[in-house]
Formats: C-alpha cells, structure tokens, sequence
C-alpha cells in the first residue's frame, strides 16, 4: 500500500514539472554539449553577413547569428502548428569586443535554458551591438530548414559537392541572390539579403544523383517501350488468327444468295 503511495506521488510530481515546463525533466543542455568544439575547430566570426550557416556532409550546420535584442529563441516547428526545442551543442558568444566565451561561461553570465518549446540564449550584455551567437545543430542528408530566428542578410554554405541550382531537385528560399561557383573546397555559397519570412530553407543535390536519375528514367524508357511493342505484336497476332477463323471477315447479304427485301 505504501509502495502505491510512493507511485502514484512520484508520477503526480513527474506531471507536474511536466506541465511547468521544468527545464530538469527535459535534461536542459548539458555543459558536455555547450562546450563541444565546433566541427571546424572554430566558428566564421568575420562573416559579414547576418546569419552564417554552414552545412556539413553528416548532417549537422554550424549557424553564427548577429545578436539580435537580449536573447535568441533556437526551436523547430513540428507538423501541427507547435514548436520543439533545438538540440544544440558547440555553444559560443562572441563580445563586440571579439572576445570569445563557450558555452558554459555564456549559461553563467547570461543564460542558456532549455524548455519544452525553445532553447533561449540569453546575452551577458543584454542588447548590444555588434556581439554574435554561434551553435552547432542537426540537419538532414538533403535539405536544411529553420525558422528565421533573425531578419537580414544570408549567407549558407553547401555541402561539398552538392548544388542547389536545378529546380524540384535543389533550390533555396527565399530565392538566392547569388549561388556562387564551387569554391576550392567544392563548395556552392548562397547568399539572400534582406530575408524577412518565416523560414529558410536549402534544398541541395549531388551532381551524380542526376545521372542515377537520368540512367533509371532511360532503362525505364525502354522497358516501356519494348512492354508496349510486345502487347502491340500480340495484338496483330490475334487479329490474323481472327481474320484466318473468320470471325472478323465482313460479309453481304449476296453472299448467301439473298435478294434484297421488296421495294429495297
């Protein structure tokens, strides 16, 4: 009786923080994540643009945004009009200064705290201009999509060899100013100002998947074609063997020797 006690008071206490959005029971982000070492060693600082994304070959971004008010809301939107936490990791901001703080340093003296719905960075200084926000988060084979936690200029780095320039295979919105050529690490740069909608989105593709595409679609072809020229040939051959029975012969009334009826 005692032990359903304890149970059932355990599971109210788990709802309730549950309810609160209690940062405990979502983990919150662990000082292990904030202080990871980006993928590259370091963040593109000197970017001028607003927002610098650069996408990696395994599925993650390294995103260095300009600090934008006192705090920085990092979610995704899920498929029914709701929000869900951005896992985050390789937490760094940069002072106007330049002086770079990790992550830790950076939950201490300004904030990080994880809810149900976001992950809110807030600044040491409050509003000021000209610090930065950089984090590493996961993304997918194909395609990066993110709300716009900042309005203003652009600037996303492919994947090595990937490209975005051939419509319903890869594109990016809103529309690119500008996709560069591939740099020497083969990479395509695309750069869109003045970004004001609610989301950003790249949508990429390999050069190879297109002659994939085009052998399968070719092999395709001709499976077809040889499908439609059997079925036709078929066809031609049941209508001789008709044609030889006599089933599809015409005949007249005067083949059987018939005057035609009074009056015709």
């Amino acid at each position: 009786m005692l032990g359903t006690r304890r149970t059932r008071g355990l599971l109210a206490l788990v709802l309730l923080l549950t309810l609160s959005g209690c940062t405990g029971v979502f983990g919150g982000v662990s000082d292990t994540d904030l202080d990871e070492t980006p993928p590259e060693g370091d963040y593109e600082w000197d970017a001028e643009a607003d927002v610098h994304v650069t996408i990696h070959e395994n599925t993650t971004f390294e995103g260095v945004y300009r600090a934008d008010g006192e705090e920085l809301e990092l979610y995704r939107r899920d498929g029914f009009g709701g929000r869900n936490p951005l896992s985050v990791s390789a937490v760094r901001y940069q002072y106007p200064n330049g002086t770079v703080i990790n992550g830790t340093t950076l939950a201490q003296r300004g904030g990080v705290e994880e809810s149900r719905e976001a992950v809110t960075i807030r600044f040491p200084e409050g509003d000021v201009e000209g610090d930065k926000v950089a984090f590493t988060a996961g993304s997918s084979a194909k395609r990066f999509a993110l709300p716009t936690f900042v309005e203003g200029d652009y600037e996303i780095l492919l994947p090595p060899g990937r490209r975005a320039s051939l419509p319903i295979f890869g594109s990016v919105s809103p529309a690119a100013d500008q996709l560069s050529a591939p740099d020497a690490d083969d990479r395509v740069h695309a750069t869109v100002s003045e970004v004001t909608s609610d989301s950003v989105i790249a949508q990429f593709y390999m050069p190879r998947d297109l002659q994939i595409l085009a052998v399968v679609l070719s092999v395709a072809g001709v499976v077809t074609a040889g499908g439609v020229a059997y079925y036709l040939r078929k066809i031609r051959d049941l209508r001789a063997q008709r044609e030889e029975m006599g089933l599809d012969v015409d005949t007249d009334d005067d083949d059987f020797g018939r005057d035609p009826p009074p009056g015709m």
